[in-house]
Order: structure tokens, then sequence, then C-alpha cells
């Protein structure tokens, strides 16, 4: 949700952010004319309120004989009052939902366009040769299956397609990589956080996840409740309808959940192993701090990032996020992608998103300053998930059948160095 302030005095730059989208630059124009539909409806309620109240004042003033028209009188305003705040109530919802479906202000920098758009801005490690080592590596699961760490047909038999289970080795490899992950975040200042993965409606929509993509999202209809897709909604709802005292910087928290995703829009992408499922784990930080200094926030949550995926040796790329592939709430976002060699590509395994004051304003989160209360920034980022075992099933698979364990995981594996294939 935009600042109707901003959105008045320029309205080109709203547009512009629109049309770079990939969105129709019309909505600005609508939400114009709706904000000029609720001035106009609640000047005409607060002027018959106002006139109300001067004739409801008046009649114990007026004489015997004033009193039954001025009684008549007020009685007549007061039924004009409640149409008129009732048609001020829907101009003032229909203004939000014209609000509701602008997406976020993309800042400068960020690519116009479809995902294709999006631009490498840096390029980290190497992918190995295995041919010059002189084998094929094999792919995430067949690696997986190897130590029998994953057990993909027993998770179908459970629960559906594209569920799983990690088990002995493996459930001990994403554990170590959380606890790294929750560890390096402490250290960082962040406060550790384990939240819900059930939430209410206004959370999730405060977030911006009920747009076009709410598909993506489990919903409980029994419950009028949603299970999240990632433990950014709760770690945005956390401080909702507060104001925050921000003096001393920002507030960081790091929140570890399950997360759920329907992957209703992935049309048979993606089906083998754990790459694209419908369950999965991830550390999320999620930061809130004053608007001056969101960009800088940004760049402090990529650089943990990039620290993360240093410590499991990975070879990757960072994305600058073109801005049709933001997401309603982003104002910019990084991706970092790690090589997959039996793909030949990058894929996803981290993302970082300003979303500058567009979840907050949502949610009604502020800071007190000397000037008054304002809304605060909200920014988020993955430290950690469960698909970043592929790329390291991948990357670390060995000629002998083992798998190499990064120096810095090893003390989170009691010490281990390899794990040797059982069959």
């Amino acid at each position: 949700m935009l600042d109707i302030r901003l959105v008045r005095e320029n309205p080109e730059l709203i547009r512009q952010s629109q049309l770079k989208r990939g969105n129709d630059p019309a909505t600005v124009d609508a939400l114009l004319e709706a904000d000029v539909e609720r001035r106009s409806a609640l000047a005409e309620f607060e002027t018959a309120r106002g006139r109300q109240n001067e004739v409801s004042r008046s009649i114990s003033k007026a004489s015997k004989e004033e009193r039954p028209a001025i009684i008549a009188e007020a009685k007549q305003l007061s039924d004009r009052v409640k149409e008129l705040e009732a048609v001020a109530a829907e101009a003032e919802e229909a203004a939000k939902r014209a609000n509701a479906v602008i997406e976020n202000v993309v800042l400068d920098g960020v690519p116009a366009g479809d995902e294709s758009k999006s631009e490498e801005i840096e390029v980290i490690g190497t992918p190995r040769d295995f041919a010059a080592e002189g084998f094929e590596p094999k792919d995430h699961l067949d690696v997986a299956e190897r130590f029998d760490a994953v057990d993909m047909e027993r998770g179908a038999k459970v629960s559906g397609s594209r569920f799983y289970y990690m088990k002995g080795v493996g459930a001990r490899l994403e554990w170590a990589l959380f606890n790294m992950a929750m560890d390096q975040a402490r250290e960082r200042g962040y406060v550790l956080m384990n939240t819900p993965t059930i939430v209410n409606p206004d959370i999730m929509a405060g977030t911006g996840f009920l747009g076009e993509h709410s598909d993506e999202i489990y919903y409980l209809n029994a419950d009028d409740q949603y299970l999240v897709g990632t433990s950014e909604v709760a770690l945005a709802g956390y401080h909702k309808d507060e104001i925050l005292d921000l003096s001393a910087g920002p507030i960081r928290y790091s929140g570890f959940s399950a997360c759920y995703r329907r992957e209703a829009g992935s049309y048979g992408k993606d089906t083998r192993g754990i790459i694209r499922v419908h369950q999965f784990n991830k550390v999320e930080m999620f930061v809130f701090c004053k608007q001056e200094d969101a960009e800088a926030e940004h760049q402090r949550l990529l650089a943990m990032e990039k620290e993360m995926l240093a410590k499991v040796e990975l070879p990757i790329h960072v994305l600058n996020i073109a801005a049709g592939d933001l997401g309603s709430s982003a104002a910019q976002k990084f991706d970092c992608e790690a090589w997959l060699p039996t793909q030949n590509r990058y894929m996803e395994v981290t993302s970082t998103s300003n979303c500058t004051t567009y979840q907050a304003r949502r949610l009604n989160i502020r800071e007190r300053t000397e000037q008054g209360n304002r809304q605060v920034a909200t920014l988020n980022g993955t430290l950690a998930t469960t698909r970043w075992l592929v790329a390291m099933f991948e990357n670390h698979q060995q000629k002998d059948g083992s798998l190499y364990i990064p120096e810095a995981l090893r003390p989170y594996m009691g010490g281990m160095e390899v794990i040797e294939p059982i069959r």
C-alpha cells in the first residue's frame, strides 16, 4: 500500500514504476479518482455532521414554539448523516482497494521487464570441472539416495507428490546448515525466533502475499487462516499496530520455520527431487529500520547471504531482479543462485528484498520521530533453506562416491569431513 500523498504529488513516478513491472499504469489514475471521491464524500459527511451537532445544541436554547421544528430538522439531519457516513465509508474502502492493487514503487537501478531482464551483478567462485576429475556428476537425488538421505517414495505415499522425508545424514546435514545459519545471525545481533506457521488473513494480506500469486498459498478454510510460505510473514506481523523505538538502530530478527507452498504455477518444473517441493525449512532474516537506512540494510542482508554461501563453498552469481519479477511488496530484490552442474545452470538459493514502507503501511508499523510518527521500512532475506542441500549434494560429490563436507560446516557435523556412501 502506497502513501497517497506520494501518489498525489508524483503520479508519473508511480505510473513509470507500474510500467517497469509490466502492470497497467491506469491503476494509478483509478486510485487518484477514488481518492478524490473519498475526500469529497468525507467532506460532505463532516459538513453534515457539523450542521447536525449545531442544530442539536440549539434545541435546549430554543423557545417552546421553535423546538418542534428544530427537533424535526435534527432528526432529518441525523438520517442524512447516517447515509453520508455509509457513503464515506464505502468511498474509503474503494480507495483502499484501488491502492492495494498498485505494487510497491521500484527503486532506481532496478531493471525494467520480466524475469529474463534480471541483471547479473557479481560472480563468486568457479564451477568444478568434473570432466577433468574423470567422472560425470550425478544429480542431487541420485547422490542423496546413495547415502539414504532422502526418501521421496514414502513422502509421496504419506503426503502426495513433492513431499519427502529427509533422513539420516540428510537430516543431520540440514540441521547442521540451519544451526550454522542461526549462529551467524546471532553473532551479528539478530534476535533468534521460532515463528508460527499459521497466520491470520490480515497478516498475510499485510505482507502483500494475497495478490496475484495467492494461489501459491495453502488456505485453511475451516479456520480462515493461512499456512506461511516463509517466516517473513510471521516476522513482519510481529510488530503489527506498534510504534517502534529505532533510536538505537534497526531491529533485526532471524526466524526458523517450516514453509508451505502449493507450487501451483510451476507446471511440472523441477519435479524431480527436492528443488521445488510443497514443504521445506528455512532460516529467514527480517529487519525493521528507518526509511533512510533501508538501502544500507539491504546490502547488509546480501552480505550475510554471501557469507553463508561462502561457508558451504558453493559457486554462485548474484542477480539484480527485474521489476516484473519482484513480487508486489519488494522495491528491489537481489537473488543469489548456486551452480547446478548436472543442469548446467544456476538455481536460486537466496533472495533479499527491500520492501521500503509498503508492508509497514499495511500492518500499521511506525516509529516515533521528532517530527511525529511515520512508517518504518521492512526488509527480508534468506539465510539458509532445505534447497541448499541440492547444490551441496551436486557440487560436493566425489569420484569415489563420498560427499565432501565444507570445513565451516564440520563442527556442526561432529567433525565429520566426508560422508561415505552406503549404497
